[in-house]
């Protein structure tokens, strides 16, 4: 089944404790569409880039399933840029410098053979340009899923309120879970953020794991503990991307299926924190994946 991935492609330039990278391939919807190549084949892609963009990055994404129909180019402007540097626990981090460039006036138009997809993924945008992504689309699909952060909330409240109540799923932090409905646990600040609109509520938890609530319902995915972590850029992404690919690849948007996607996010992110930017991620096997999936069912299993 086929999956629009609405995002950021960009530059990154990120500093830890114990390296430092030059410009290398970053964004959201890199990280998203990476990760659910390893699933699915028909993914779509909408972003903006500048004339600044190499072209193997373009070839890449097509060699991993990637459509890039909907990549436009702008010549004459350059591609958006952040960097930030990592402090010791690689948990907390600075930016130190975030060049928006062609992404300052991206309008996203969607390719005809874009408008039918079965299942959306809208990456961290202004909420404005979520919400254009999906009046475009022809046919209601599947199942949309939405990441957000607290800087929309603290810039564009009304229309991110918007927004969310047309998607079926928010994927947010626990902080940011908080401040959007104003609730410290996070059991009722899932249930009043599924009154605004969404079915169903994923708060991110970084290195402990994600929650996934639906009704009554709770599910807990743990975060793989490893003995190093290289580079946290773009887990949350990647963690995405393996969820919305696993639920696009069982073309079923039932609980339980969403428990085993939050499982694959996570095994997934696991493996992107191994090394800087997509690295990891491109060069991880299937059987690399599976072997992984195994080391989160020992990680839960219990005898009572």
């Amino acid at each position: 089944m086929s999956l629009l991935i609405i995002g950021t492609v960009a530059f990154d330039e990120i500093e830890t404790p114990f390296a430092r990278t030059g410009k290398i391939l970053g964004g959201a919807a890199t990280y998203i569409g990476l990760a659910a190549s390893r699933l699915i084949k028909d993914i779509k892609l909408v972003s903006v880039v500048g004339g600044d963009f190499p072209k193997k990055y373009i070839e890449l994404f097509q060699k991993n399933n990637v459509d890039t129909s909907g990549l436009k180019i702008i010549g004459e402007g350059k591609t958006f840029f952040w960097s930030g540097r990592y402090h010791m626990d690689m948990n907390t981090r600075d930016t130190l410098v975030t060049d928006l460039n062609v992404l300052a006036d991206f309008d996203p138009v969607l390719p005809e053979g874009y408008r039918n997809s079965r299942y959306v993924m809208l990456g961290n945008l202004t909420p404005s340009i979520q919400r254009k992504v999906i009046e475009q689309l022809e046919v209601r699909p599947k199942l949309i899923c939405m990441d957000t952060m607290n800087f929309w909330m603290d810039t564009t409240w009304d229309d991110l309120l918007e927004v969310i109540t047309m998607v079926d799923i928010l994927a947010i932090n626990d902080a940011e879970a908080r401040q959007l409905s104003g609730e410290y646990s996070l059991v009722k600040a899932a249930e009043k953020i599924r009154k605004m609109g969404p079915k169903y509520l994923i708060v991110k938890k970084g290195e402990h794991g994600a929650l996934l609530f639906y009704e009554d319902q709770v599910f807990f995915a743990p975060a793989m503990p490893l003995e190093e972590v290289f580079d946290p850029t773009g887990a949350g992404d990647t963690f995405a991307g393996g969820f919305m690919g696993y639920i696009a690849k069982k073309d079923d948007t039932s609980f339980e299926t969403m428990k085993n996607a939050l499982i694959y996010g996570s095994a997934l992110a696991s493996f992107t924190v191994e090394k800087f930017g997509t690295e990891r991620l491109l060069e991880v096997s299937d059987k690399n994946i599976q072997d992984r999936l195994l080391d989160f069912v020992k990680l839960v299993s219990f005898n009572m």
